[in-house]
C-alpha cells in the first residue's frame, strides 16, 4: 500500500520506470560515478523505503500459511521462518543496487547529483513532506472547479441557444444534477388475512 506521503517518491519512480519501459535506458552502460550519484539521489528521495516491509510481510504470510496447515508446529514454524528471513535480509542490498542501476541508466551523474542536492535541501525535504498534501488539495479544488464549470457551461450554452431558437431548452444534466438523494424503501403491505 502506498501512502499519500509517498506520492512524490512514487511519481519519481514511475517516471524512471516509464523511461526504462520505453527502452531508452536499457542498453546504456553505467559508470561507478553514476551508481554513486544514483545511490545519493535514491537516499535523498527515500524511494526504496517503500520496499522495507516486503521481506517481513512475506515471512508473516508464510508463517500464517504454514501454521494453518500444521497448527501443532507453530513455535517451530515461527522460529524457522524468522531465522530464514534474517538470513535472507542481506539480499536487500541487491534491490538497492538494482535501484541505483535503474536511476543511473535514466539520469546522468550530474543530474543525479542535482536531484540529491535538491531533495537534501530544506525546500526538497519540504516538497517530499508537504507536496502530496498540496497535490491532494489541488485535486479537490480542480474537482470543485470542474463541477462549477460544467454547470455554468451547460446553463450558459442553453441560454445562448434559447436566444437563437427562441424556445425553452433544458440544459444537459451535470454530475451534480445526477446525484440522487437517498430515499426510504417503500413500506411493505401487510399480509392478507385468511
Amino acid at each position: 500500500m502506498i501512502k499519500i506521503a509517498g506520492l512524490g517518491r512514487f511519481a519519481a519512480a514511475t517516471i524512471v520506470l516509464s523511461g526504462i519501459a520505453l527502452g531508452s535506458a536499457s542498453a546504456q552502460e553505467v559508470t561507478e560515478d553514476q551508481i554513486k550519484a544514483a545511490r545519493a539521489a535514491i537516499n535523498a528521495l527515500g524511494i526504496t523505503n517503500q520496499f522495507d516491509n516486503i521481506l517481513p510481510n512475506l515471512a508473516e504470510q508464510l508463517k500464517s500459511t504454514m501454521i494453518q496447515a500444521n497448527p501443532n508446529f507453530g513455535d517451530a514454524i515461527n522460529s524457522s521462518v524468522d531465522a530464514t528471513a534474517l538470513a535472507l535480509a542481506p539480499r536487500r542490498a541487491d534491490l538497492e543496487r538494482e535501484a541505483a542501476v535503474t536511476y543511473a541508466k535514466a539520469f546522468t551523474a550530474d543530474e543525479l547529483k542535482a536531484i540529491a542536492d535538491f531533495y537534501n535541501s530544506p525546500a526538497g525535504k519540504k516538497l517530499l513532506k508537504d507536496g502530496p498534501i498540496a497535490t491532494r488539495e489541488l485535486y479537490k479544488a480542480a474537482d470543485i472547479w470542474g463541477q462549477g464549470i460544467s454547470r455554468d457551461l451547460a446553463n450558459q450554452s442553453s441560454d445562448a441557444l434559447q436566444k437563437v431558437v427562441k424556445a425553452p431548452i433544458t440544459p444537459a444534466p451535470t454530475d451534480a444534477d445526477n446525484a440522487q438523494p437517498a430515499t426510504a424503501a417503500p413500506a411493505q403491505k401487510p399480509a392478507a388475512k385468511k
